[in-house]
């Protein structure tokens, strides 16, 4: 294999080429976004707003990759794999620049890339890129499509989502539906965290921070959660050092409170790093009882252990290996809870990830769905009678939700899907329409209908003999 050639013209210096040089990596190394921009970042050493720009522009321009493309693809002979990638980079932020951030006036936007593209090449390439923008600017961004492209085509371009994606999901939810979810996974994700219930109510911690100058609000689709609007990062604050919060999608709430797991019970979570539900099953059950967090990464045991500290939590017991081999390690019948949030293809996390919607495929989605059939096979043999299995993932594909949940359930009797969730989870979508009809204990959360993460769950009860 051939390892990627580096971008030509040394360290990146400023907000462009930082966002450049990310894009780039993330395109011809595979890099993961959020790793190699904080990576980056803290290389250049940027002031806020610089960071805040290269982080918009990163993320930004990923999510719009399928639209810009199609454009540059008019303008640009060989558009994008004649043209070399950190030239293909620089073109596209630039052009997202252009179209969707109006703070930068449009001039400085060209003459930055033109400086950036004859520094990193030659001038032939700053005519290239000035040529390319200039003619934008002047021409507008309003994205002309054919007239006899099918819906799904016309939802993948406008909405910067890849076809095979869209036709899935217009066949499953509908055109509409479809249309709204791919819009919500170009929006901002926005910042939420989760009460710790033994350090204060939900209604004073969102006090205290309102008093401390922040502008944060009561989650409307979970108890335990709050939205921040402006706090800056909820990660630097001490109300999260300090062990009052921790920074979870709302979405990610609901798997914990549909577990309800009691104090005094003994619970395992099969796949619990970097620790989230781990920790808020234990705040649910007062720090009273058992939590076995297990994950399969050696290094990540540090994290769960690190945020149970945090939190003064000390009935989370981490252990480390494979799920697959779970059972070998835990007595059979053993758990009164027993939660597996699946690795997944991460549908549902597109605003978060963007280049996650570019990087799966089908062959993906069908190879996931049976590990989780095993994994799931697994984490049964540990419930008791009477007790409860919850599978959760954050995608959003039949094959690695509903369709592993019946599967299962045809090859294991004793066990029926359980549609008893705490009213807490179900008087939030009921009042918002999105409670299904004929709620059989099975929920696909979609992104545009609370703002938060497409996450699935389902809870089963295992019969008592």
């Amino acid at each position: 294999m051939n390892t990627p050639k580096r971008i030509p013209g040394g360290k990146p210096q400023g907000a462009r080429e930082v966002a450049m040089s990310v894009l780039h990596n993330v395109e011809t190394r595979g890099a993961y976004s959020g790793l190699e921009l904080n990576q980056a970042l803290n290389a250049a050493e940027l002031s806020r707003p610089d960071a805040a720009l290269a982080t918009e522009l990163v993320y930004g321009t990923i999510q719009r990759l399928n639209t810009i493309d199609y454009e540059l693809g008019k303008r640009v002979k060989g558009w994008p794999r004649k043209v070399e990638p950190w030239v293909r980079s620089l073109l596209r932020l630039s052009y997202y620049q252009l179209r969707w951030l109006s703070r930068v006036p449009a001039h400085a936007v060209v003459d930055e890339a033109v400086r950036i593209a004859k520094k990193r090449g030659h001038a032939g390439i700053g005519g290239l890129v000035n040529g390319v923008l200039r003619g934008l600017l002047r021409d507008g961004f309003d994205t002309v499509l054919p007239a006899e492209l099918s819906a799904a085509e016309r939802i993948s371009l406008n909405q910067s989502h890849p076809l095979w994606l869209v036709e899935r999901w217009v066949e499953r939810f509908g055109e509409r539906a479809t249309e709204n979810m791919c819009a919500a996974g170009n929006e901002h994700p926005r910042a939420s965290a989760r009460v710790n219930p033994l350090r204060g109510t939900r209604e004073q911690i969102v006090s205290g921070m309102t008093d401390a100058g922040m502008e944060v609000l009561p989650s409307a689709l979970a108890e335990a959660g709050i939205v921040a609007i402006k706090a800056g990062n909820l990660g630097h604050t001490d109300w999260y050092r300090q062990g009052f919060i921790s920074i979870q999608d709302e979405s990610s709430m609901l798997v914990a409170a549909v577990a309800d797991p009691k104090p005094g019970m003994r619970v395992l979570d099969c796949c619990a790093a970097p620790g989230g539900k781990s920790t808020h099953m234990a705040e649910r059950m007062r720090n009273e009882g058992v939590v076995i967090a297990n994950d399969v990464h050696p290094h990540k045991e540090a994290l769960i252990r690190q945020q149970a500290d945090r939190l003064g939590l000390s009935i989370v017991e981490t252990t480390t290996g494979d799920a697959l081999g779970l059972s070998e390690r835990i007595a059979p019948e053993s758990c009164d809870v027993v939660l597996l949030d699946a690795p997944c293809s991460g549908l549902g996390v597109i605003r978060r990830k963007p280049e996650i919607k570019w990087n799966k495929t089908e062959d993906d989605i069908a190879s996931l769905a049976q590990l989780q059939g095993k994994l799931l096979e697994q984490a049964q043999s540990m419930v008791k009678p009477g007790g409860a299995l919850v599978y959760s993932t954050c995608t959003i594909a039949s094959e690695e939700n509903e369709d592993v949940v019946r599967a299962f359930l045809i090859n294991h009797p004793e066990y029926a899907l359980d549609p008893v969730w705490p009213e807490e989870v179900l008087a939030p979508l009921r009042e918002s329409g999105n409670l299904p009809d004929g709620f059989e204990g099975m929920l696909q959360l979609l992104p545009q209908m609370f703002g938060s993460d497409g996450f699935f769950i389902a809870r089963m009860r295992k019969k008592l003999r």
